[in-house]
């Protein structure tokens, strides 16, 4: 380790690096009781720490070595940081990326000059890849995490963190993948502050680390997670697991709403996005503090990276609620008949409604999927309680993984046995009471036979009703729509209604 201090000391990497800065997380340490930092390395160049090992690693090549070029494979990070370090130095570089990248890095490497080429599933499929065409063009290998002078260019975030906080630090989280920043840090901090903890952080479905130091040997996976793809490696590498099994206290798993948690949680504290793989060490941290039950205790964590694809982030913010326990997903079961929704949502009380799923299916009880917004376990629980000793059977769905991805976008079906049904679009004020009001205002002899209804955090919910209004109430219906004051349009016509729902 000593050999190792002595090469990030001297690590070439702000040639092209900066010295990331290290914010405190106002938000983070409020909720959790805690002083958290964030190391911020989503504002380097590149939006990532990796051109720290790529640019200390390809700065010591020859110049015959800098004129063959190089090669390297990547789930994208360490992709970008090779493309920059390349283009600083004036050689060519080839990168192997697996065909499951997302663009935004696809495309920040070619826009760097590399060549890139989609092979595989996984980083380990492009690694293969690579190898192959290093052997064939004589290219030298980059790789992203298992060489000394990578590790070393990883551990200058060590240096600059204890350089940037002298007071005590509890412990500090890192991501991992293949084991390179997490190798680097603990090289450096273990050697100047022993006393401080490192912590690794792998996802739930992406722990090669975590079951390698179990097992006492590197363990390969059979598969890997691709939400966090930037940590999405099959096998760690031998000078990581090395490191990491002599100076790493432990490994921590998270899940993928903890995970979506994560990045609304540095949003708030920080308006910047990061991506999955880049935010593993903040849900580490808060995970970390809860168990062991931390107070007024400084953490830091290593935001890796914020490269992040636009379209992931309507699910980012669908589970993120989830993930912090702020949305409870419900079955709850009433009786079908008109009222019954009403008092269902009276015994809500203030609590927000986030969706509202129904669909008439029997004459005498109704089954319905709904999502409430709620501070913890605790209130989840004495919902479920609270609803149940109101006779209103209800399940809780929050951590059942099915109702969550695919039954809260299929409820519903054809109703042929429903009479007098007419159905309205709605936009609701996203605002207490709208719901209610509408509840109030609707004649109590109509029956709700439809309603789907999800609060995206826009200025106004939209919302599918169906009612039974007989022939006879149309006038009554009007003066009702008219009086509501919310934007409506009749679907009743709507060919989608007619062929899916009525």
């Amino acid at each position: 380790m000593q050999n190792y201090l002595k090469r990030i000391l001297t690590a070439r990497v702000y040639d092209v690096a900066i010295e990331s800065p290290l914010e405190f997380a106002p938000g983070l340490s409020a909720r959790t009781g805690n002083n958290i930092l964030l190391k911020r390395e989503g504002s380097q160049p590149v939006f990532s720490f990796k051109l720290r090992g790529a640019y200390n690693k390809m700065a010591q090549l020859t110049a015959a070595q800098l004129k063959r070029g190089v090669i390297a494979a990547s789930a994208g990070n360490h992709a970008q940081g090779v493309a920059l370090s390349a283009q600083k130095l004036g050689c060519k570089a080839v990168i192997v990326m697996p065909t499951t990248t997302p663009q935004i890095k696809v495309k920040a490497a070619l826009g760097r000059g590399a060549k890139v080429i989609l092979f595989g599933d996984s980083y380990s499929d492009a690694y293969e890849h690579a190898l192959e065409l290093e052997k064939k063009h004589h290219y030298t290998f980059v790789h992203p995490y298992d060489d000394p002078d990578v590790i070393a260019g990883q551990g200058t975030i060590g240096m600059e963190i204890l350089r940037q906080h002298g007071q005590p630090i509890h412990a500090i989280f890192v991501p991992i993948g293949g084991g390179g920043l997490i190798a680097g840090v603990a090289a450096y901090v273990k050697q100047v502050r022993p006393d401080i903890k490192i912590i690794g952080v792998q996802p739930v479905d992406s722990d090669a680390m975590s079951r390698s130091l179990k097992a006492g040997r590197r363990v390969t996976l059979e598969h890997v997670g691709l939400f966090a793809d930037g940590v999405a490696v099959k096998q760690v590498g031998s000078e990581t697991f090395r490191i990491c099994r002599e100076l790493v206290d432990e490994v921590i798993l998270v899940d993928t709403d903890a995970i979506c948690a994560a990045i609304k949680d540095v949003f708030e504290d920080t308006r910047t996005i990061l991506e999955p793989a880049g935010v593993l060490s903040v849900a580490g941290a808060k995970l970390y503090a809860a168990r062991e039950k931390l107070k007024n205790e400084t953490l830091v964590a290593i935001a890796s990276g914020a490269n992040m694809n636009f379209d992931r982030l309507r699910f980012v913010a669908e589970r993120a609620e989830i993930g912090e326990q702020r949305e409870a997903i419900l079955a709850v079961c009433i009786p079908e008949k008109a009222g019954s929704f009403r008092k269902f949502c009276s015994l809500l009380g203030t609590r927000n409604i986030t969706e509202f799923n129904y669909r008439y299916a029997d004459s005498k009880a109704a089954q319905v999927f709904a999502g409430v917004q709620v501070k913890d376990q605790n209130e989840i629980d004495a919902l479920v309680s609270k609803l149940i000793k109101h006779k209103l059977p209800t399940q809780n769905f929050t951590n059942n993984e099915m109702a969550k991805l695919h039954v809260r976008h299929l409820v519903g079906g054809h109703a042929p046995g429903i009479k007098d049904e007419i159905v309205f679009r709605f936009e609701f004020p996203e605002r207490p009471g709208a719901l209610m009001k509408f509840l109030n205002s609707m004649n109590h002899n109509w029956n709700i036979s439809l309603f789907h209804y999800r609060n995206h955090g826009a200025d106004y919910g939209r919302v599918l009703v169906g009612m039974q209004v007989p022939h006879h109430d149309k006038n009554a219906l009007k003066t009702f729509l008219d009086n509501l004051g919310y934007r409506y349009w009749d679907e009743s016509e709507n060919p989608a209604y007619k062929l899916f729902l009525g």
